[in-house]
């Protein structure tokens, strides 16, 4: 089956889009990447994106006009990776807005746009998306849903790995040496890149919107003071599973850490040091606090695993784990997660549970999203092998 990826994150720079080939063999998954792309936000939409994320400020009126200009941003992101070729299948995870914590820790709920249904029309494919809310409705935190393709893709007899993603949020899944998915569990991090895109963008006067190679964090000193004190939060304490987003690491949180750095006689380059510090410490700090034991391997994903100073610290951090990528898997690490919703998809389509209980607190595992029939519904369905579950997942070269 020809499937189709879409994911934004929280960055709001670019809809990540895959196309991939997907066939089943027994009950392994065969998954034969074909393309990737960054379909970028020109800045009007990124603006207006970035307007609602503020309770404050988001009227009903333009998120429900956004939704519908986003769901044209992702059905042209489909179509741009596809090259003229016909998708089976389109799987959008939409464009984050609202990812709702309770203060006991409970996700309450959460919110995705990028009408699913423009999707659809302007495409022809069957489109699922809205991926997260059922796992919220079966009590879990709706994240991190990569952590089912993680286990079925990494798990492995002889060395215990850490999937390690830093797009704006982190998160990791653990899964140990053994290959039983029932030890594995994942959760949210803190925060990725989105503190550290923040401030680049705020000491570059918005000509930069992120830290390429690191390098400006490379030339900071980071307060590691003010970082050891970040890492006490109710947060980074808070036991799995958890997740998190913007509501708590946004512009506001990074602004305030800013301010901090600046009041020490920090400048722009320390300001961001001390946020990409943030990151290495709450990632290493969350293995020492919650993984069972150290890592074999770091599996690095998402934007931030392009980041050299991230890399070099990381490494500092875990001297005795093997840092690998997506790559070293013959997964392009950029299309990591828009190949995994295309995955997530897939097994929605086909009525398999795609969650994993102990990964996202949830009471059951379940089937994700919702189904938006397009004009080549009758064919696929036709098509359709049994809902027989699957035990793995390989990477086609």
């Amino acid at each position: 089956m020809r499937v189709v990826g879409l994911m934004a994150g929280t960055s709001v720079d670019a809809v990540d889009a895959a196309l991939v080939d997907i066939t089943r063999s027994g009950a392994t998954l065969q998954v034969a990447p074909r393309r990737f792309i960054e379909y970028p936000f020109d800045a009007s939409l990124r603006d207006r994106v970035h307007a609602v994320f503020d309770p404050s400020g988001g009227r009903t009126d333009e998120i429900c006009e956004l939704n519908f200009a986003l769901g044209e941003l992702f059905a042209d992101a489909a179509a741009a990776v596809c090259e003229g070729e016909t998708p089976d299948l389109i799987c959008s995870h939409g464009q984050t807005i609202w990812h709702n914590i309770r203060s006991d820790g409970r996700a309450s709920s959460t919110f995705q746009i990028g009408e699913p249904s423009v999707i659809a029309e302007r495409t022809g494919a069957t489109v699922v998306a809205d991926f997260r809310p059922r796992d919220i409705a079966a009590g879990g935190q709706g994240a991190p849903l990569s952590s089912y393709v993680d286990v079925l893709l990494f798990g492995d007899q002889t060395r215990s790995r850490a999937i390690q993603n830093i797009g704006g949020i982190a998160n990791v899944t653990w899964i140990p040496r053994g290959f039983r998915r029932e030890d594995a569990f994942a959760f949210d991090t803190g925060p990725g890149n989105v503190l550290i895109d923040r401030a680049t963008w705020v000491a570059t006067d918005g000509q930069a919107r992120y830290d390429r190679d690191g390098a400006m964090a490379a030339r900071g000193a980071p307060d590691r003071d003010l970082v050891a004190e970040l890492l006490a939060g109710a947060y980074f304490r808070r036991e799995p599973p958890k997740s998190t987003g913007r509501e708590l690491f946004g512009a506001s949180y990074a602004d305030a850490i800013a301010q901090r750095v600046r009041d020490r006689g920090g400048d722009d380059a320390d300001i961001v040091a001390t946020l990409t510090l943030l990151t290495v410490e709450s990632i290493a700090d969350a293995y020492g606090r919650f993984l069972p034991a150290a890592p074999d391997d770091v599996v690095l994903g998402g934007g931030g695993a392009r980041n050299r100073t991230v890399r070099e610290w990381l490494a500092r951090r875990l001297p005795t784990a093997h840092i690998l990528d997506h790559d070293d898997f013959g997964l392009p690490t950029e299309g990591r997660e828009a190949i995994y919703f295309a995955i997530l998809g897939y097994e929605t389509i086909h009525g398999r549970a795609s969650t994993l209980p102990r990964c996202t607190g949830s009471r059951r595992s379940s089937v994700l999203g919702k189904i938006l029939p397009g004009r080549n519904y009758h064919s696929l369905v036709a098509r359709l092998e049994g809902a027989m579950a699957i035990d793995r997942v390989v990477i086609a070269t």
